[in-house]
């Protein structure tokens, strides 16, 4: 609801000054023209509003726009977003939908020239960002940073492709996200003067202490698989300017049910000072990138919460550039109509013979995932054989992973995963981190095969494949996101989980750990398209030792 002027009156926190006093807030054309402090009557605490420092919006399944109907509710106003998922799968034309999407709605996006697309050069992606495309779109005004630097080999040593994206970086004074789990040392140090600022794949408090004493920020991660919040959250105590929190990626039943707004009840619950998490809420991102989004000040532009109490922060309204965006449990943002979806899927069907794998050795490779972690470890197993093939052994947890390329017509390839537990059937997803080929896992082959094969006639989405019968979820924008309001998705999304669980699967969010397994720079063994891959030696291996 656009308002050219009002005023609001209650108790301001003022995350600056890091007091709280009763005060008026006066608006006018979106921007905070005065703010007095005196008595007032109402009880509702204001607050800037919370912004997430790292994600990507793809990976709720939503457009932006309807990324920015759900964070509204639950008191965030802007983000900063990596868009690289889309751009894996069409190039800056996927970039420029995100940033044209984002434009229809009262929402402050802030998106990044994606730095590392393809993530390797070891997998097939749909879409190329060069170091001209990067300097093309860092020259636009409505990019704001250079995102994750992945390839950190490639900046530690020197590569010319790399160095060329981040020189661009300098030119334009935009910042330089990183992404570098378990870097440490002297490597750790190269990477930091090479220009990159913040990293927000920690595994350990260590390793972001070294990060933080070597001058980066870390991203406090809380997203739907890969979260850090328990482990980095004591930073906040010694080193409450350089955090920031983030979800990273988050599907949509868990942006459904909570944003940045978690991280900060959860801090402040467990005894952390209230203005140093709501700083790594607020300040220190808008700080940190430049964004134009205010924090309460005069002269600011209006964008900003009231809260019930500053302990659940149940949002009670949400305004952003002075427009009433979320009140009265009412998102007031209209759902954006989408044309013609963007995409680039030209898979053909499998047969479930392509998926057979000789038996070439008594032992193979096997890829131990964590719940809850993006690494993986390598194993090496007793194969389980008949009749001359090696099969799924679900007593042992070891099932089929299969990767399908989507941009040709290529043989599907083929390993182990131990941690799904599934003991029946199979789950195909096209998201499926950074590439975006179709990642599948399950039992036995006719059903990873009919999974597979509800992806490719979808033209990307989620399927499952149980006793023959096949549930699924169309995501026809990039094979990524889908058409319609976050409740349908999510709960067609939450049915797929379910029945994964009915299954046998443990895992938090079985997809989400499924779409990882593909992602060749987080180590240490993961299945792309054109093979198994071991992270640590940054090679393909063979499956059989």
């Amino acid at each position: 609801m656009k308002t050219e002027s009002f005023s609001i009156r209650g108790r301001i926190v003022d995350v600056h000054q890091r007091r709280i006093f009763p005060g008026e807030i006066f608006v006018e054309s979106g921007v905070i023209v005065d703010l007095l402090e005196k008595e007032v009557e109402e009880d509702v605490f204001i607050l800037p509003g919370f912004v997430d420092s790292h994600v990507h919006i793809e990976s709720s399944m939503l457009v932006p726009a309807e990324f920015a109907r759900v964070a509204v509710r639950h008191g965030t106003v802007a983000v900063v977003s990596d868009p690289h998922e889309i751009a894996n799968v069409c190039g800056i034309e996927g970039v420029e939908f995100m940033v044209e999407n984002g434009k229809t709605v009262p929402f402050l996006f802030h998106f990044g020239a994606p730095s590392c697309v393809p993530a390797t050069s070891f997998e097939t992606s749909g879409g190329r960002i060069d170091k001209k495309d990067v300097e093309t779109l860092l020259a636009r005004k409505d990019i704001y940073f250079l995102a994750e630097m992945m390839n950190f080999p490639g900046a530690v040593n020197g590569d010319t492709d790399v160095l060329a994206k981040l020189e661009s970086a300098k030119n334009y004074g935009k910042k330089v996200d990183g992404h570098a789990p378990g870097l440490s040392g002297e490597n750790l140090r190269t990477y930091i003067k090479r220009g990159i600022s913040t990293d927000h794949e920690c595994m350990t408090l260590e390793e972001a202490l070294e990060k933080v004493k070597n001058g980066m920020k870390i991203l406090i991660r809380e997203g739907s698989a890969a979260r850090n919040m328990d482990v980095l959250l004591p930073l906040l105590k010694d080193y409450p300017g350089e955090v920031m929190f983030c979800t990273d990626d988050s599907h949509p039943d868990t942006l459904l049910e909570r944003h940045i707004n978690f991280i900060v009840k959860e801090a402040v619950k467990r005894g952390y000072e209230l203005f140093d998490v709501l700083r790594a809420a607020t300040l220190n991102p808008v700080k940190h990138y430049g964004l134009q989004v205010g924090l309460l000040q005069k002269g600011d532009k209006a964008n900003m919460i009231l809260a019930k109490d500053l302990e659940s922060f149940d949002v009670i309204k949400t305004i952003i550039n002075g427009e009433i965006v979320f009140e009265h449990q009412k998102v007031l943002i209209p759902q954006s109509e989408i044309g013609h979806p963007i995409n680039n899927f030209l898979a053909k069907y499998i047969d479930k013979d392509s998926l057979l794998i000789s038996a070439d050795g008594k032992q193979i490779r096997v890829i131990d995932m964590i719940d809850g972690e993006l690494y993986t470890r390598a194993l090496v197993m007793d194969a389980k054989t008949e009749n001359g093939y090696v099969l799924s052994d679900p007593e042992r947890d070891m099932l089929k992973l299969v990767v399908v390329n989507r941009y040709s017509d290529q043989k599907p390839q083929c390993a182990y995963v131990k941690g799904f537990k599934l003991k029946e059937g199979a789950l195909a997803s096209s998201i499926a981190h950074d590439s975006h080929n179709i990642v599948a896992v399950g039992v036995d082959d006719e059903s990873l095969s009919r999974a597979v094969n509800k992806v490719i006639e979808t033209k990307g989405g989620l399927a499952v494949c149980r006793q023959g019968e096949i549930f699924s979820l169309s995501l026809p924008v990039a094979g990524l996101m889908a058409i319609g309001p976050a409740e349908v998705v999510s709960e067609k999304y939450h049915r797929l989980e379910n029945i994964a669980g009915e299954m046998g699967s443990t895992l938090r969010a079985p997809f989400m750990a499924l779409s990882f397994l593909s992602l060749l720079v987080i180590p240490e063994l993961k299945l792309g398209d054109r093979g198994l891959f071991d992270v640590n030696k940054f090679e393909f291996t063979e499956l059989f030792v």
